[in-house]
């Protein structure tokens, strides 16, 4: 089906996109698959494009797209090559540029913005805790005040680009007796005394994609590390989390249709019992069906871009997009790998190393219980 989202300058956008991920990308591949992160020239080059500050103001060196279909085109090429770059990559430009634009002092904005736009600054987001999963309500690590300076000690887990981060946005507790309402959020430099990283965490899937665990302990940090307000980090998460949801949407299912595509020409060329095997009466109502699939959840993650574009994504869309395409996206690709039949469980076929991939997206960016517990809740379940 014709997409309408977009228009001339997405498309030239997207070339521009396509040339990057063809020149650093897809030739460090493999290096950056064995030494499980992606290196800081690439980032570099990312931001000398200017893809990481596409919601930054220009005075702090960002593009200022003012137009979330720009990131929507990263996000979708960046998949369709490796979903750990969309990962890593969108850590950055599409989950932590809100709180450092929104949220951030002109003091903050000035200090971070710039390096962040050029790559000089990897930043994270350090929610998830060992013991809390998708329940940020619960989460147990502690900023205690003491004098004019917070002392943070806990630990997170599952961190993106936690390996590499020069800047992470912590999730504290600051008032236990208010519960989510008594988190704060804090800016974390690596080099703060007291901040340690453990080990980088050996994934199934996306090994490029750095993720690590991170620890704190007694890191005191002043008062202007604070993002946003005192006791509403927990809000602050809930009203940006819609975007880092429909960005996992975007990239959930541009990483399939380029990996169902790929199967289509496989289908249409390998042969079995005389003909290929695409013509053969289920492969070809699977592959149809997988197509149908892709294309109503494209209509509908179009919409959402739409409407967050006009300011009007609701969390409960956000979630039915990240619900929906994770789903679509696994079913999608366990097809396909079946389809390639023994080849695609070889690491060598793309088919194999994407169905790896796409397995967290169930799990990540709240998990889809999680969900399906906010979109029944809306249905005054």
């Amino acid at each position: 089906m014709h997409r309408t989202l977009f228009d001339a300058d997405h498309d030239a956008f997207r070339n521009s996109v396509r040339d990057f991920v063809t020149r650093y990308i897809e030739p460090n591949e493999e290096k950056f698959i064995e030494q499980r992160r992606i290196d800081r020239d690439t980032w570099l080059h990312a931001g000398a494009n200017g893809y990481l500050g596409l919601d930054v103001p220009e005075e702090y060196g960002g593009s200022a797209a003012g137009d979330y279909r720009f990131n929507a085109v990263l996000g979708e090429e960046l998949a369709r090559s490796s979903a750990a770059a969309a990962s890593a990559f969108g850590i950055q430009y599409d989950v932590v540029a809100p709180y450092l634009v929104k949220l951030t002092t002109e003091e903050q904005r000035r200090r971070w913005l710039p390096k962040f736009c050029s790559g000089e600054l990897i930043t994270a987001i350090a929610m998830t805790e060992p013991s809390g999963g998708s329940d940020l309500a619960a989460l147990k690590t502690t900023a205690v005040k003491d004098g004019t300076s917070y002392v943070i000690n806990g630990s997170k887990t599952f961190i993106t680009n936690g390996t590499q981060a020069d800047l992470i946005i912590v999730a504290a507790r600051t008032d236990p007796a208010k519960g989510s309402k008594g988190i704060t959020l804090f800016a974390v430099e690596a080099d703060n005394p007291g901040f340690s990283r453990g080990r980088k965490l050996d994934k199934v899937g996306q090994p490029e994609a750095d993720t690590a665990e991170l620890f704190f302990e007694d890191v005191r940090v002043d008062e202007t590390a604070i993002i946003g307000e005192l006791d509403r980090g927990f809000i602050h998460m809930m009203t940006l989390l819609p975007q880092e949801r429909i960005s996992a949407g975007v990239a959930n299912l541009a990483h399939a249709r380029y990996v169902l595509e790929e199967t289509l020409t496989y289908a249409r060329e390998r042969k079995a019992f005389g003909q290929p095997i695409g013509s053969l009466q289920w492969n070809k109502f699977l592959l149809a069906e997988m197509v149908t699939k892709l294309d109503v959840a494209q209509a509908f993650v179009d919409k959402c871009v739409a409407a967050h574009v006009a300011g009007r994504l609701t969390a409960i869309d956000a979630a039915k997009a990240k619900l929906w395409t994770s789903t679509v996206q696994n079913e999608i690709l366990d097809q396909c790998v079946q389809i390639h039949g023994g080849y695609g469980f070889m690491n060598e076929y793309r088919v194999a190393r994407a169905w790896k991939d796409a397995r967290v997206t169930k799990i990540w960016a709240g998990s889809n219980e999680i969900m399906r517990e906010v979109i029944g809740r809306d249905l005054g379940l």
